[in-house]
């Protein structure tokens, strides 16, 4: 058991003597002060005292006077006073005591017995209540773990949620990027393909051709042929592109040379209907663009224009520059779309369905796709059409500076 501290202050060095006897059997350490002033500087110093045996008599500072200016520290307001008196003192001068801040009484001469079992039970509570203590603070501890670990197991799963969100993300755009693959290869080569099977099946079954006649298709065949092989080489480095978040590579791309480029593929198409296709783009018109996306977009919409224009009709490219921006617009003499149709043309929720003038059927997927593209570079896209006179597409992507000659 751990010993503990008691103060015993009397004027009297006898009767500071008689206490220290009487309780010296057990395991207590003494420190004596013969005034309240003594006491006090001791108490400055130390306050790790269990119990305080004051005598109430004393010159110069009594007991109470004592008492009053001890309990005015906060430290020391924990450690229980015990006074000590002569016979002679009223009931008053007992209940001033306790007010004092006392928590008993002994009177003198002291009974020896009284005073152990009276220390000793003080002794006790103090003893209990350090033990107490100790406890609190150990819960204290274990509840300060108890938030940490607590705290590190949120931290631990807003984390794991963080990472599943991002793992969701990633999971969504591969889908997306592979909607967006399945629906290039559908519009981008489909339509060529289209036209590569018409052209071999006139040579197929054509009986009275010329050989110049024949050679013309053969080189239709063979050069829409080596464009699709290009096309989709390209698809498929842009799909793996997709999944390394490098898809969207946006160069300096002279406007007209890229229409030219995007074209070309289509001119089989455009042959099989009759249909003229016209770039009328200046060449000092330059814009910030991605290589695959532009051509994607403008063969979609092209496409679109060639499959609802009739024999013999016209589908133009052309451009302007404004506000740092290039708005490219593709016209032609189509059928035309109802109102009803423009509204709904770009929805993802309902992409409209269409007949063109041979009764190709389009799915709309094509535009969604435009759609998506044109706004990946900042751009609009809106479409103006009249039925029977013709649709106009219109849609803005940046513009770059001409570049100079050293």
């Amino acid at each position: 058991m751990n010993t503990v501290k008691i103060l015993l202050v009397d004027d009297n060095v006898d009767n500071l003597m008689s206490m220290q006897v009487v309780l010296e059997k057990n395991d207590y350490e003494f420190v004596a002060a013969t005034s309240g002033r003594e006491a006090l500087k001791i108490l400055l110093k130390e306050d790790d005292f269990s119990l305080i045996l004051l005598d109430i008599r004393m010159p110069i500072m009594d007991g109470y006077e004592t008492a009053e200016i001890i309990y005015q520290r906060d430290k020391l307001r924990h450690i229980p006073i015990i006074f000590i008196s002569g016979q002679d003192d009223e009931e008053a001068a007992i209940f001033k005591g306790y007010l004092a801040g006392a928590v008993d009484y002994i009177r003198k001469p002291f009974n020896s017995q009284i005073l152990r079992s009276k220390v000793a039970i003080f002794v006790e509570l103090y003893r209990k209540n350090k033990i107490l203590k100790v406890q609190e603070e150990k819960l204290t501890r274990i509840n300060d773990d108890l938030r940490k670990l607590n705290q590190e197991l949120e931290d631990r799963v807003k984390e794991r949620t963080r990472e599943l969100e991002n793992l969701n993300h990633e999971l969504k755009d591969l889908n997306l990027s592979k909607d967006k693959f399945l629906s290039v290869i559908s519009h981008d080569l489909r339509n060529p393909l289209t036209a590569l099977l018409a052209s071999s099946e006139r040579l197929k079954t054509a009986k009275s051709q010329t050989p110049q006649e024949t050679q013309h298709l053969a080189t239709i065949i063979h050069r829409t042929s080596n464009k699709i092989l290009e096309q989709l080489n390209e698809l498929v480095n842009w799909a793996k592109n997709q999944r390394e978040k490098t898809a969207f590579n946006p160069v300096s791309i002279q406007l007209r040379h890229g229409i030219d480029v995007s074209l070309e593929i289509l001119t089989t198409n455009a042959f099989h209907k009759d249909v003229k296709l016209e770039n009328s783009i200046q060449e000092q018109i330059y814009v910030k663009a991605d290589v695959f996306m532009l051509r994607s977009i403008i063969q979609n919409v092209v496409m679109n224009s060639i499959k609802y224009t009739p024999q013999g009709g016209v589908v133009s490219v052309s451009a302007t520059v404004a506000d740092n921006m290039v708005e490219i617009c593709v016209i032609d003499t189509g059928i035309g779309m109802s109102q009803e149709v423009q509204q709904t043309l770009f929805s993802s929720i309902s992409p409209v369905s269409l007949t063109g003038t041979n009764n190709e059927q389009g799915s709309g997927l094509g535009l969604l796709l435009v759609r998506d593209f044109v706004a990946q570079h900042g751009g609009k896209i809106q479409v103006q059409s009249e039925l029977e006179k013709g649709t106009t597409f219109k849609f803005t992507i940046p513009a770059d500076d001409v570049p100079t000659l050293a």
